[in-house]
């Protein structure tokens, strides 16, 4: 069978419905999903709980657990979807970027099957299936579109031709705006992951309370180095001489911090917007998961008559459903790959 020849939709899988079964092992969490005709039919997500004590994910420790978990979480997504394995027509798989030892075992556990069914493989790129996660449910945006992808690893601003027609028109210079909220929530002693809580804490405080400065950047990019170092001085300054200020604060500063990171988001977006001329804006990623970015990110686009898409909850943080979604739109278009397709920590989608 040649895996890698185009597929015509308009002849051979006329009528015919058309099954992908999805894995997602990037970073932590192991996700198996099956989207039947562009419908995610199961999504399942296994967590990984070893990394709190040690403030971040030991991709050895991920590595370990994804092997564990990759035979239950398949089984159970195949059981959800109430279909058989034999019907399947592609496996996809999330190829790059992440952690190398985590994509590893993913991308070997897909191929197994893809050999063993003599079906076609289907590698997926992490960012491109954030963004198209945006097509999984009913309401979706109008083409083109803007993507705001916010995560721990990546901060960009795609502009969205089609399924297969993307491209990154700003992205950060620095770090990303999930590592923002970590990083800050670490300086503030909160546990790992951080993010989630300051979200958490901010819903109580006074996002005007404290004063961080947004970084002048040119264009569309972001930089976030510059605000993780006047969050760390302040800190260090308040505490000198109030050992108990971060305690006594911690709402305000968390609303604080969390206001700035979303200001800068916001602003690039609402600058990309003028300039392309886009109405359907997007975000995506786990960041997207912030309830203030997501208050804040409606009402940018109510105040500028523009239409708003977020993915549910569970499509936010990585998940095999929008693996799954963007194979099927490649299963489509033809875009099978070999099975030689190696796993990549670091390979750049543009």
């Amino acid at each position: 069978m040649d895996i890698q020849k185009k597929y015509d939709p308009s002849t051979s899988d006329r009528g015919k419905d058309i099954i992908i079964l999805a894995i997602e092992s990037s970073c932590d969490e192991t996700s198996a999903s099956v989207c039947k005709d562009g419908k995610i039919l199961s999504n399942f997500i296994a967590n990984q709980k070893v990394h709190e004590k040690y403030g971040g994910v030991v991709p050895e420790l991920a590595s370990r657990a994804h092997m564990q978990n990759i035979v239950p979480v398949v089984d159970v997504a195949i059981q959800q979807a109430q279909i058989q394995l034999s019907q399947i027509d592609a496996i996809a798989f999330t190829y790059a970027p992440g952690l190398i030892g985590s994509l590893l075992v993913g991308s070997q556990f897909a191929k197994s099957i893809a050999l063993a069914l003599n079906k076609p493989l289907i590698a997926v790129h992490h960012m491109q299936a954030h963004v198209l996660a945006n097509m999984i449910e009913e309401r979706k945006p109008d083409f083109p579109f803007l993507c705001l992808t916010v995560s721990g690893g990546h901060t960009q601003i795609v502009i969205v031709n089609s399924p297969h027609d993307m491209h990154v028109i700003g992205e950060t210079l620095d770090d990303a705006a999930g590592e923002a909220f970590d990083k800050s929530a670490k300086l503030l002693g909160l546990p790992y992951p951080g993010g989630p809580l300051i979200d958490k804490y901010a819903q109580q405080g006074n996002g005007n309370r404290f004063s961080f400065p947004e970084p002048q950047i040119e264009g569309l990019n972001f930089s976030f180095s510059g605000l993780k170092t006047s969050i760390l001085y302040f800190i260090q300054e308040n505490t000198k001489n109030n050992p108990e200020f971060i305690q006594e604060n911690l709402e305000d500063i968390c609303a604080s911090i969390q206001q700035r990171i979303i200001s800068i988001l916001l602003n690039k977006l609402k600058k990309a917007a003028v300039q392309t001329g886009c109405k359907h804006l997007c975000i995506a990623g786990g960041v997207s998961a912030n309830s203030g970015l997501r208050k804040a990110f409606q009402e940018l686009g109510e105040k500028y008559n523009w239409q708003t898409y977020i993915p549910s909850f569970q499509y936010c943080t990585d998940n095999a459903g929008m693996i799954a979604i963007t194979g099927y739109y490649k299963y489509l278009a033809g875009e099978f790959s070999p099975y030689s397709q190696s796993a990549s920590a670091r390979a750049e989608w543009k």
